[in-house]
């Protein structure tokens, strides 16, 4: 096996592409691992169809996010327009809510969600529905297009422009926060420059500001003189400084690590050694995403024990994965609050690192928290399961007992087995025939959804 131990993997064997096997064959497991991770929990339907399928197949169809309907991008377009009348961010949040529990195209606004975290920029600051909605948009555009080009529009975004400063960055007075921080954080990490190359770049960056909620560069206020980036000397502008810190050898290996902890695992050990295959294929693709993203997802890695149960579902993808998987719909304001309170809230980063994920979403606090957004959620006078009650949903499927209960729930939303004491759990709710209690369906969900094993993707 190319996996020797548990703490040394084959870096040329983790990042081949997984064929199924008798020991691992395409099944259930297997494809809801590869739906949940690769974008939301999928519907016991969707999960039939990609076992069907096969693996390249679901592998291919959820990595296509070329096609959506005219019909959907009205709807969102009216979504949008009202929420942008309603000037609330918070509004914005439901709305995002909304796309994300109806997307045709769960990666897309999984990555979306991505660089959120990685560009993270917060309304708190940035007073102003119209620009956030506008980064959203921009980079869900480019979310698994050219990074290249990603970095090139979010520094010139005029919500980052804000949040970070650029708008005060004049040749008299050169502000490096966005200077620094487009290296640190969002394309090098640190060690790979100095402080000499945040003063030089910085100078680079003179003269972008805003005018009417647009870019706008003042060249009144460029400083034209000769800087040296990075190891390159010239009269560079901010396009130059973007791309001279884009072409890096650092870049791909910073990036791929990103996405690996948030596609693998929370405390996958990302050694360089195990990174730098993957890290010069994304460089042959000249930092192309969807390739390095669907590299990723067909991975020996991605369906190896390293991987699997290994990430803390955050906020957004334990009530999305709810939702998603039972065809539930909702009052989305609420559900956005609740993300919110349980420490995500969309537009909200908490800083410019964005959110530290992994085992910094769990606490004593957010594990009371989220058992009580689960009830909340489906007693809630707007929830629907396929436009029915949750028990009309279930006796349409065949869920009668408490094992067709847990066998319907288990390969949709558990990363994991369930072990014969959580079906004593559910067994002391007393449903070995589900219609005895008028909320038997909404006790076992929320039991369901509220043990530890469902904290895990």
């Amino acid at each position: 096996m190319a996996v020797g131990t548990a703490f040394t993997i084959d870096p040329d064997w983790a990042w081949e592409r997984f064929t199924p096997t008798d020991d691992q064959p395409w099944g259930h497991s297997l494809a809801s691992h590869l739906l949940r991770r690769g974008g939301f929990a999928p519907t016991a339907q969707q999960l039939e169809q990609a076992v069907k399928s096969g693996f390249e197949s679901t592998l291919d169809g959820l990595t296509d996010v070329e096609n959506t309907s005219q019909d959907y991008l009205d709807e969102i377009r009216t979504l949008t327009r009202a929420a942008l009348a309603s000037g609330s961010n918070k509004q914005l949040a439901a709305g995002w809510v909304y796309r994300m529990l109806t997307t045709p195209h769960p990666l897309l606004e999984k990555m979306t969600l991505f660089w959120h975290g990685h560009f993270a920029t917060s309304a708190t600051k940035v007073d102003d529905a119209e620009l956030m909605l506008q980064q959203n948009e921009l980079l869900r555009q480019h979310a698994l297009g050219d990074f290249h080009v990603l970095l090139l529009e979010i520094s010139r975004d005029p919500a980052m422009l804000i949040y970070l400063d650029s708008v005060t960055n004049r040749k008299s007075h050169p502000n490096e926060n966005y200077a620094r921080e487009i290296m640190e954080l969002f394309s090098l990490g640190e060690g790979n420059y100095s402080e000499t190359d945040i003063r030089e770049l910085a100078r680079c960056f003179t003269g972008w500001e805003i005018k009417r909620k647009r870019f706008r560069f003042n060249r009144f206020q460029h400083d034209t003189g000769k800087k040296t980036v990075l190891g390159k000397s010239g009269s560079f502008g901010g396009e130059d400084a973007v791309r001279i810190v884009s072409e890096q050898s650092s870049a791909p290996m910073f990036l791929c690590e990103k996405l690996v902890r948030f596609f693998v695992a929370d405390d996958l050990k990302c050694t360089p050694e195990l990174l730098q295959p993957l890290a010069d294929r994304m460089q042959a693709d000249d930092l192309q995403i969807a390739p390095t993203v669907k590299r990723i997802l067909g991975s020996n890695l991605f369906f190896s024990e390293s991987a699997r149960a290994r990430k803390v579902r955050s906020p957004v993808e334990f009530a999305i994965d709810l939702l998603r998987s039972l065809e539930g719909t909702t009052d989305t304001y609420m559900v956005a609050e609740a993300i919110s309170d349980l420490g995500q809230g969309l537009y909200h980063p908490p800083s410019v690192k964005g959110w530290d994920g992994g085992r910094a979403w769990i606490n004593s606090s957010t594990l009371l928290g989220r058992s009580n957004f689960v009830r909340r959620l489906v007693d809630h006078p707007k929830t629907r399961f396929g436009k029915q009650s949750l028990r009309e949903y279930l006796d349409d499927r065949g869920v009668a007992t408490i094992d067709d209960l847990l066998a319907f729930v288990q390969p949709i939303l558990f990363a994991v087995p369930l072990n014969d004491s959580v079906r004593n759990q559910i067994e002391s709710i007393r449903l070995n025939s589900l219609d005895r209690s008028a909320n038997g369906f909404e006790d076992a969900i929320h039991l369901l959804c509220s043990l530890p094993e469902f904290q895990l993707s």
